[in-house]
Parts: structure tokens; sequence; C-alpha cells
């Protein structure tokens, strides 16, 4: 099959509790589990940041979460600290199906942020996606996880620059909507000839 399924950081600090809880994030657990043997392919990702990345406000002193700061690679939103390595908060919500191909881990660089799947912030330092599914001969792909306007949002507009047919299934994504970034994203991805079903 040419298609994969790519499952964007459902995670526990994305989750209800976590530390940047997206609303109603574990709603997409039973979704996405059900969606996955449709698929010949299926790669997870999963933020992974050191303590002290530079994308935490707790980084820059006087900056409160959801501020930004210009950083050499444009604005960043500054976060709260989540999904530390090897913290619980970084672990893959326990319900979720993990029996996937791949995991690709984002956001280790301690100075750089990594929202898409494919690049880091930069828009060019690459996490080595776009060749696996090159060499495995795929050429769909479908989005769905967390969250809509940031991270499946990036890794959509990313895959669509480098020639896949994307889609993102909206009922298995949840958005945070930081100041209107979702209508933001949705427009982009639709510009950019994503298709965006459910």
């Amino acid at each position: 099959m040419t298609e994969a399924l790519i499952v964007i950081d459902v995670q526990n600090d994305f989750c209800p509790g976590g530390a940047l809880a997206v609303p109603e994030g574990d709603a997409v657990v039973p979704a996405i589990n059900a969606m996955m043997d449709a698929f010949g392919a299926v790669i997870l990702t999963q933020d992974w940041h050191p303590a002290g990345h530079s994308s935490f406000a707790s980084s820059h002193p006087g900056q409160a979460p959801f501020g930004t700061v210009d950083m050499s690679y444009g604005t960043q939103v500054l976060w709260p600290d989540h999904c530390m390595q090897g913290t619980k908060g970084a672990d893959f919500h326990p319900d979720l199906r993990l029996n996937g191909d791949l995991i690709i881990r984002k956001g280790f660089r301690p100075a750089i942020d990594s929202y898409s799947a494919f690049f880091e912030n930069d828009r060019s330092t690459p996490t080595g996606l776009s060749g696996y599914l090159r060499d495995r001969g795929i050429t769909r792909l479908t989005l769905v996880g967390l969250a809509t306007d940031f991270c499946v949002a990036y890794s959509a507009l990313d895959a669509a620059r480098l020639g896949f047919t994307v889609a993102v299934d909206l009922a298995a994504c949840r958005a945070i909507d930081l100041d209107g970034s979702l209508a933001v994203a949705m427009r982009e991805m639709t510009d950019a000839g994503v298709d965006l079903a459910g």
C-alpha cells in the first residue's frame, strides 16, 4: 500500500490533566486506534524536549506561557514546560495503540522547536521522515492527532510542500486555538491543497 497514517503527538501532556492540555485531546484516541488497520504503514510522532528547552517560557526570565519571542528562525510561541524526555507527560496516551512502523521524535534540539513531523521550526532541518516514506514508496498521507492548529497543520503543510498527497482527518484531531490559530491553520491547509476530511 502507498498510504500511511501519521499520528501526531498523542501524548499525556497534550491530554486533559497534562502540562499543555488540548481540550478533549484524549477524545482522538479511539478514532485513531480504529483507523490504524486500514493503512499500510503507521508512523507516530513524539514531542521529546530536553529540560530547559528554548521553547519553554521558563527558559526566558520575565516571560509567561503563550507569549512570543523572536528566535533565529522566526517568532516562537512560549509554552509551559511539557513533554520532557523520559517523563510521564512525554509518554503516549496509555490507550493509544503503539503497533506502528516507526516513531519519530522531534523537538529534542535545545535551541529550536519542532512542530512538524518533517522539519524543525527553521523549516529546513529534516527529521528524516520524508526519506523513510519515499524509500517505502508511500505517496499518500492521512494525518491525525494533536494539535490541529500547530503540529498537525505544520506537518500537513510540509508534507504538501514535499509533494505528498495529504489529508487531515479532523474527526481524529483536536486544536488549541490560540488567538484564532485554528482558523489560520485551516485556511493555510486548504490553500496548500490539503484535503480536510471529517
